[in-house]
């Protein structure tokens, strides 16, 4: 029987990757940053939409020889290009020109090489990283999805089955340390240097505000305006020493409020095999929290590895491959949605 060949796009925000799998394995994954935004304290759009024009054609053509040279077919890259059997490409949510260069360049190839087309949710795939490892979790699944944009709950039934069961009504939990480590004067992106100074710190010091939101719902809006004025009482002076005891407090918190929601949702479902995915999963608060809540609550814990945890081509290409199996194919009509729902 041929082997189902996925080629996938991400570019969604400001990664451009691509990624091609055989059978659900991963035969490669480029991913290309762009470190542009960086002076600016966070990602301007225009800038990003123009970086994928560049480093799109390029990151394709690696991710075909990396996926040809693994599975050891001879001959250029159109060989395995030729052997694909469907296009995957980030459909939505993201930044509307940063997907539009990925959906026309997999509709371009799709017209070209007469493949069809497999529109992938970006959130989706996050939660579906969890396949992509020999070590996966069952259906049905819990996954707290936490990233720079969103904050959610799924319970997931099978890979076409993904529901929402809670959200962020505000912020993201990934905004709130982004944020929080600007006001701490640290630089773009901040949240990864929040869990390394936090790897130093008290993470008891200091106490900050905890929303109380009712059911499986998130908010953080409210523990950044508290820790917005706390900053602004302190003197520059105090806020540089206590540096990893601020970051450790704060990290702390948003730590504690979605530990606090998976737990409520192991209650109500009854489903004890839970997941992390996103950006913020790459925390090492949180991954080691969620080490530790297995243990002691006797849940099957899966985290993916760092290279699945941010934005990624091979989550949509896992994605695309369950996609193709259950016959789930987009017309060339299908285009980029900034906000879409699942």
């Amino acid at each position: 029987m041929k082997p189902v060949t996925i080629l996938a796009i991400e570019s969604s925000c400001d990664e451009t990757a691509a990624s091609v799998c055989m059978n659900g394995k991963i035969l490669s994954n480029v991913i290309a940053s762009q470190s542009v935004h960086e002076k600016y304290g966070g990602v301007v759009p225009e800038l990003a939409s123009r970086a994928h024009m560049q480093n799109i054609v390029p990151v394709v053509d690696q991710a075909l020889k990396e996926a040809q040279q693994v599975a050891g077919i001879s001959g250029d890259n159109n060989s395995i290009l030729h052997s694909v059997d469907a296009i995957a490409f980030t459909q939505a949510p993201g930044l509307i020109g940063s997907l539009l260069v990925g959906t026309q360049f997999a509709k371009s190839l799709s017209l070209a090489l007469n493949k069809p087309l497999i529109a992938v949710h970006h959130m989706q795939a996050h939660v579906l990283a969890n396949l992509i490892p020999d070590k996966k979790p069952d259906f049905p699944f819990l996954c707290l999805t936490v990233s720079g944009g969103h904050t959610q709950i799924v319970l997931a039934k099978s890979p076409q089955d993904l529901k929402v069961i809670g959200e962020s009504i505000d912020d993201a939990a990934g905004e709130a340390f982004d944020k929080t480590a600007k006001l701490l004067g640290l630089p773009y992106p901040g949240g990864p240097l929040i869990d390394q100074y936090a790897l130093l710190g008290d993470p008891l010091r200091f106490k900050f505000a905890e929303p109380q939101i009712p059911e499986l719902n998130f908010s953080f809006s409210g523990l950044k305006t508290s820790v917005l004025y706390f900053l602004q009482k302190q003197t520059p002076e105090f806020i540089l020493e206590n540096r990893n005891d601020l970051c450790a407090s704060v990290q702390h918190t948003i730590v504690q409020v979605l530990l606090k929601k998976i737990k409520k949702a192991v209650v109500q479902t009854g489903v004890k095999q839970v997941c992390l995915a996103g950006g913020v999963s790459a925390n090492s608060g949180l991954r080691n929290g969620i080490a530790q809540l297995g243990v002691v609550h006797g849940w099957k814990t899966f985290v993916p590895s760092f290279e699945y945890c941010t934005d990624n081509a091979a989550m949509i290409a896992i994605t695309g491959y369950y996609k193709f199996i259950a016959g789930d194919f987009c017309g060339l009509e299908t285009g980029p949605s900034a906000r879409a729902e699942w």
